[in-house]
């Protein structure tokens, strides 16, 4: 089989194939005679005497005439004319030996004067083509490459300096920290003077995946860089993931980063160009909630190779390939929506009706080799410099990343684009391939927030070790999450995908780790610090510090562990709320030595806690009770458990949730008449073949027919229906496809308006191609928000256009609204949702179901991808979700309370004396506002986060007991602005969707 069978046969066209293309699509046939063709393209190439270029290109050898201005023999030859300011007529005659072979009235147009702008750096994969630490360590190497590259040609022309932009900061940050003092300055004295830059992100993030204390937290760096070695970090790259949080706005504006430069992946069933993609004009201002920007310059899917834009037209090969190409490229980019026709990158869309580029400059992306994670290269600086000394236009200029954007920023703010809210990221669907991973870090965003907030208010400065923290989970959520065959298990390269998943999961699991171990410190640091100020009780024989993390007060249940020899297992007590005398029920599990050896004995406690302050706590004592807590009531409850506020029917039949009764509202929730009855387990496989790279990429799904097979949990058994003094809850197991079992457990907790679901999986390995999902059909209309990271989404709020819209990366919850009543959704582990309907998961993603406005979709797994995630996942895994109802509440604020249950779960610290019975630390007055955590800086410096969830700006009243002064910064890091101090309290007004963080001394 020849390699043009092959080329012809598989796939998308190489390098060669696209560059044809280019040829074809920007000439025109102008001679066909005795086996000869001869094509023309008018293009924007300007001599310096004032000549324009015309490429005339043949079959066979010929000479090429323009009669009475230029001629030239070849197969591809320019031809130079006086420029034109209007359309001029001449005629080329092509000639070989025998005479005239053909002639043709050929129109020169005028052409545009471009500025190019080469911006020179190194896609950061942390793995794929090699393992981790391997392509770590090659990026440190490529930055002692670019110091002295941009020694080398610091006598070159200006524009053909070679320039080099640190696209991830990562990599430069430890070579910072690994180099010799002298090297170190030579490279900050070419970063001050603009011939290196280091950008923001420290790596490529799936920004979905991050809480927005993450997202700013990664961008802290920056001050330290400016601070340290004198060069600010100006802009930002998101190279490869097409999409990003509307969060990124607010955060890279806190850092002082007002460009991003990203560069879409075509990549794994992108198609912004189905979805309003076409009407995003590029470059664009892209406006967070708050009305703070960015200018963005982005490549998409039909736009050409993402990052491999300048090495598609050769500005990485040869100046006479550069030559050939890039003025074909812009002339495409000035005649037509799209440079490259459908097909060209196997993309098989139509050609969308899209207007061409309307500005004379560019920003042109090139890589060192046409790979990821290659290094720098001496040859596009060196094109540069040659073309440049035979061209007067296009004028190509290597650059730095914010050398572009300042020329736009100076030359055309005003008439670029804005677009507004969130631009959904494609490729989030990903983040099911790694559900248990992905939970555990999920998990540990929660819980650093807590743990940092019990450290600080016990006086301890955690700030090291929460940001150590933070950021291995932020490196679990770089979006690079398997090697480019994940199905091998090489020890080096592409093939790697055994060794890459081991570690990149394993820094999940350290992740979650580290944020366990930080919130046990510092729930004994907290409750020793409250001993400290407390006296004796003679009358408890221990007593809890019972906080509640959350910002609004709250009933709740806490479980808190009481060890054995600070209360005899055999001494009976009850729990006593200390400000009020009042008996709390609870019950006890009681770990035997026999049962567990290994674990600490005593007895978890488990009680409902009724209005525990925001950022505060109430103390509940533990005295001698009259006999041993009650042992669980086992009764035939016949899938029925009821509180307060709903009543839950399970039916065991079709192994669903019939019911959840509000009882206030005298309403029912559940959507008997939809496809899939609530809380179903859904498993999805799908008729596309394991282990062929980028195969996604080239499979259409425009029916159901790639839909092979469609499962749901079956033979549900109620294994345990428990009534405790708690509340009540069953369990049931189910035997499903692609698990070795299932278990939901349901649970109603006494006086907690919220029912709280637990789904625990046995998931089977398979390379097949599937999908779990848990339905939620709510008997009610559309959703109307939901939670995003740095903001609100909404089926009215706007968002980028080309946004993924058949699929919603969220944070927490889901809010939906009628006039009658509010529900409230939220999940923990699981972020992925689909509204109304199961699509497929391949291009352009077609419904299974009939819509129903009011369903959601939990995608709690899936295996679709071929490249770059894990190609399969097993093991027991853990989905938790809970809903509330209530009328005349705002969804955003019904959202947050639902998710609280999650996110925010009580913490019983132990006590050896008796404190007050309530305190509150911190509070404020706006429902929409929330703070997340609280952190220290030194001895005596209080940091209060805050995040708004309200769509406009607010004001609100900060509260902290004994605060003395204080600044507010619009982000988490320092760049304050002071505030007046009033009874303890502080004003500050954040913008919609804001984050701001008030940094106070108290007493």
């Amino acid at each position: 089989m020849t390699s043009r069978l092959l080329q012809r046969s598989l796939g998308s066209p190489d390098y060669d194939g696209i560059r044809q293309a280019l040829r074809n699509d920007t000439s025109t046939p102008v001679i066909g005679v005795r086996g000869a063709e001869v094509r023309v393209a008018v293009l924007p190439l300007f001599t310096h005497d004032g000549r324009q270029a015309v490429r005339v290109s043949s079959t066979v050898p010929l000479t090429h005439v323009l009669v009475g201005e230029d001629s030239a023999s070849g197969t591809d030859v320019t031809l130079l004319v006086p420029e034109v300011t209007a359309p001029r007529v001449l005629t080329l005659e092509s000639r070989d030996d025998a005479g005239l072979v053909g002639s043709a009235e050929i129109t020169i147009t005028p052409q545009r004067k471009w500025s190019v702008f080469v911006v020179h750096h190194s896609h950061l994969d942390i793995g794929y083509t090699d393992p981790q630490g391997t392509v770590l360590r090659h990026h440190l190497d490529y930055l002692d490459a670019a110091l002295r590259l941009a020694e080398e040609t610091a006598s070159w022309p200006d524009d053909a300096k070679f320039r080099w932009t640190v696209e991830s900061s990562m990599p430069a940050l430890k070579w910072l920290d690994a180099r010799p003092a002298d090297q170190v300055e030579r490279f900050a004295a070419l970063a001050r003077a603009g011939v290196i830059e280091v950008t923001a992100l420290p790596f490529q993030l799936h920004t979905e995946a991050c809480s927005t204390e993450e997202l700013y937290r990664q961008l802290r760096f920056t001050t330290q860089l400016k601070e340290k070695y004198g060069f600010a970090t100006k802009s930002a790259m998101h190279t490869d993931v097409p999409g990003a949080v509307v969060g990124v706005i607010d955060a890279l504006n806190a850092a002082g980063v007002r460009y991003l430069a990203a560069a879409h992946n075509w990549a794994g069933r992108s198609v912004p160009y189905l979805h309003g993609g076409d009407k995003l004009t590029r470059p664009f201002r892209w406006r967070a909630p708050s009305g703070q920007e960015v200018i963005v310059w982005f490549t998409d899917t039909p736009h050409g190779m993402a990052y491999m834009e300048g090495n598609t037209v050769g500005l990485t090969d040869s100046y006479e390939l550069a030559d050939d190409l890039l003025p074909r490229y812009l002339s495409a980019l000035a005649s037509r929506g799209y440079p490259y026709g459908p097909g060209t990158f196997g993309w098989q869309g139509p050609d969308a009706p899209r207007e061409p580029y309307e500005l004379d400059v560019l920003h042109l992306r090139v890589q060192g080799a046409h790979a990821d994670n290659a290094g720098p290269s001496i040859v596009p600086a060196s094109i540069a410099r040659r073309w440049n000394e035979q061209w007067a236009f296009p004028r190509l200029r290597s650059a730095v990343n914010s050398d572009f954007f300042e020329h736009v920023e100076e030359r055309y703010h005003d008439r670029l684009a804005v677009h507004e809210g969130d631009w959904t990221d494609w490729w989030a669907d990903g983040l099911g391939s790694g559900a248990r991973p992905l939970g555990y870090v999920r998990r540990a965003q929660s819980a650093l927030r807590v743990a940092e907030t019990l450290h600080t208010l016990a006086g301890a400065d955690a700030t090291e070790q929460i940001d150590e923290a933070y950021d291995k989970v932020a490196l679990f959520n770089e979006h690079t999450w398997g090697a480019a065959n994940p199905w091998q298990d090489a020890e080096e390269a592409g093939d790697s995908g055994g060794l890459q998943w081991t570690r990149k999961s394993s820094g999940a699991y350290d992740a979650q780790d580290d944020a366990a171990d930080l919130l046990h410190a510092a729930a004994r640091r907290f409750g020793a610090t409250l001993s400290d100020r407390g006296a004796a009780d003679p009358s408890a024989l221990a007593s809890f510090a019972v906080f509640n993390p959350g910002t609004a007060s709250r009933t709740d249940v806490v479980r808190a562990f009481l060890p054995r020899d600070v209360v005899k297992t055999d001494v009976p007590i009850a729990l006593v709320d200390a400000r009020t005398g009042e008996t709390i029920p609870h019950h006890e599990e009681f770990v035997d030595p026999v049962d567990w050896p290994t674990r600490p004995i005593g007895r978890h406690l488990h009680a409902v806690v009724p209005e525990v302050p925001g950022y505060g706590y109430a103390r509940i004592d533990v005295v001698r009770g009259v006999s041993q807590a009650p042992e669980p009531v086992e009764p035939d409850l016949g899938g029925v458990i009821e509180n307060e506020f709903y009543r839950v029917t399970y039916d065991v039949r079709e192994g669903v949730i019939r019911s959840i009764f509000d009882k206030a509202a005298g309403r029912e929730l559940v959507n008997d008449g939809a496809a899939a009855g609530f809380g179903q387990y859904v498993y999805d496989q799908y008729a596309t073949a394991p282990h062929f790279n980028h195969l996604s990429g080239h499979v259409g799904a425009h029916d159901r027919t790639l839909l092979g097979d469609r499962a749901i949990g079956r033979n549900a058994t109620i294994v345990k229906a428990q009534r405790t003094a708690v509340g009540e809850k069953l369990v049931v197991e189910l035997q499903g496809k692609g698990v070795d079992w299932l278990r939901t457990t349901i649970e109603l907790h006494n006086g907690v308006p919220r029912l709280d679901l637990t789904y625990q999986l046995a998931k089977q390995g398979t390379p097949a191609k599937e999908a779990v999902f848990l339905a939620f059909p709510f008997a009610s209309g559309p959703a109307t928000a939901w939670e995003l990271t740095g903001g609100v989404g909404g089926p009215d709020v706007p968002r980028v256009p080309g946004s993924a819209e058949y699929m919603l990366p969220i944070r927490h919850w889901i809010a939906f609204e009628d006039p009658e009543l509010t529900v409230a959704w939220a999940t923990l582990e699981a972020p992925l949702v689909q509204l109304g309907t199961i699509h497929m998961p391949y291009a352009p993603f077609p419904p299974t179901l009939d819509e129903e406005p009011g369903t959601v979709y939990s995608w709690a797994l899936n295996n679709i991808w071929d490249t770059n995630f894990p190609s399969q996942q097993q093991g027991e895994t853990t989905f938790r979700y809970s809903i509330m109802s209530a009328p005349g509440i705002e969804g955003r604020r019904l959202g947050t309370r639902a998710a609280a249950g999650l996110t925010d779960q009580f913490v019983g610290a132990l006590l050896t004396s008796s404190p007050d019975a309530v305190k509150s630390f911190v509070s404020v007055d706006h429902p929409d506002v929330l703070v997340t955590s609280l952190g220290q800086k030194g001895d005596n410096e209080l940091v209060v986060r805050l995040q708004s969830l309200a769509a406009e700006p607010v004001e609100v009243t900060v509260r902290l007991p004994g605060l003395r002064q204080a600044s507010v910064s619009a982000g988490l890091e320092r760049e304050l602005r002071s505030l007046v101090v009033s009874a303890d309290s502080v004003k500050v007004r954040l913008p919609a969707c804001g984050v701001a963080a008030i940094w106070g001394t108290c007493e």
